[in-house]
C-alpha cells in the first residue's frame, strides 16, 4: 500500500480502507505501519474514526465499524458481525433458542445480527434496533460491565423514559445484580411471554464490545433448563471473546 498522504483526510481514509479491506482485526502498528504513519498520529485519527463509527475498536485491535457495514456489505465478512455469525448459529442450535449481537451505542445497544429458528417467527428479532437498557437483558449486560462514566448516558435515557433507577425494583439494583453474577436477564418485561439471558464480552480496557442474548419463550427460562442455557450462552461468549483475540473477555 502507497505511503499516506498528508492532509487529515488521506490519513482518515488510508486507515479506513486498511482496517476495511485486512482479513482480520487489526493491531495500531499493523495499521500505521504500512501506511507510514507515526503511531501516535495514527492512534489519535482511529480514536476520531471509532467515535464517529467509521473503525470499531476491541481491545487493542481494529475492525470495519457499524458505518463503513452501511456502506459496503463486502466488508460484512471481516467485521464483528462477520466473525460472530459462526458463534450466532452454533449458539442457536444448541439451544434452540433465538440469538442476537448486539454493541453499544450512545445511549443504547444496537441489535446487530440475528440467527431466529424457525420455531419462534412470532418473536419479532428486533435488527437494527436501539434498545433501552430498562428494557432488555442485552443492554443490561453491557451497561453493567461498564465503569460509572461509561454508564451515564444510558441512566440517562431510563429516567427521560420514565423508569426509576433507586429502589428494589429500580435499575440501579437491575445493574448491580447483573454486574455481579454476569447475566443480564429480562422476563416478560418487553413481551409477556418472552424471556431473554445476555452476557457481554469484555475488553482489556474495560469497555464491552458486544454482548450475545438468547430470547425465547418464558416458561423454558426456569430451572433446570435455565442453567443449561447460561453454560452454552457462556461457552459461546468465551469462544467469540478468542475468536476476538481476547481469551477471557467473557466473564
Amino acid at each position: 500500500m502507497p505511503a499516506s498522504g498528508n492532509s487529515a483526510v488521506d490519513k482518515a481514509l488510508d486507515l479506513v480502507e486498511a482496517v476495511a479491506r485486512s482479513d482480520r482485526p487489526l493491531r495500531l502498528s499493523e495499521v500505521a505501519d504500512p501506511l507510514g504513519l507515526q503511531r501516535p498520529t495514527a492512534h489519535r485519527v482511529l480514536a476520531d474514526l471509532v467515535r464517529r463509527g467509521w473503525i470499531m475498536r476491541i481491545g487493542d485491535r481494529y475492525l470495519p465499524g457499524t458505518v463503513v457495514l452501511q456502506l459496503s456489505r463486502a466488508t460484512a465478512a471481516h467485521s464483528l458481525v462477520g466473525i460472530a455469525r459462526p458463534v450466532l448459529e452454533r449458539l442457536s442450535a444448541a439451544t434452540s433458542m433465538m440469538v442476537n449481537l448486539q454493541v453499544p451505542e450512545e445511549d443504547r445497544s444496537r441489535v446487530v445480527d440475528v440467527v431466529r429458528p424457525e420455531r419462534l417467527e412470532m418473536i419479532s428479532d428486533l435488527r437494527d434496533g436501539l434498545l433501552p437498557v430498562h428494557r432488555f437483558a442485552g443492554p443490561l449486560a453491557l451497561v453493567a460491565a461498564m465503569d460509572e462514566r461509561a454508564r451515564a448516558p444510558y441512566l440517562a435515557a431510563a429516567v427521560a423514559a420514565g423508569h426509576p433507577l433507586e429502589g428494589p425494583d429500580g435499575l440501579l439494583a437491575d445493574l448491580d445484580r447483573a454486574a455481579r453474577t454476569g447475566w443480564g436477564v429480562q422476563i416478560g418485561r418487553t413481551q409477556r411471554m418472552v424471556a431473554s439471558l445476555s452476557r457481554a464480552v469484555h475488553a482489556p480496557d474495560g469497555r464491552p464490545p458486544c454482548a450475545l442474548t438468547l430470547v425465547g419463550p418464558a416458561p423454558e427460562f426456569e430451572e433446570p433448563n435455565l442453567l443449561r442455557l447460561q453454560g452454552e450462552l457462556r461457552s459461546a461468549s468465551d469462544e467469540l471473546a478468542a475468536a476476538l483475540g481476547m481469551p477471557g473477555g467473557a466473564r
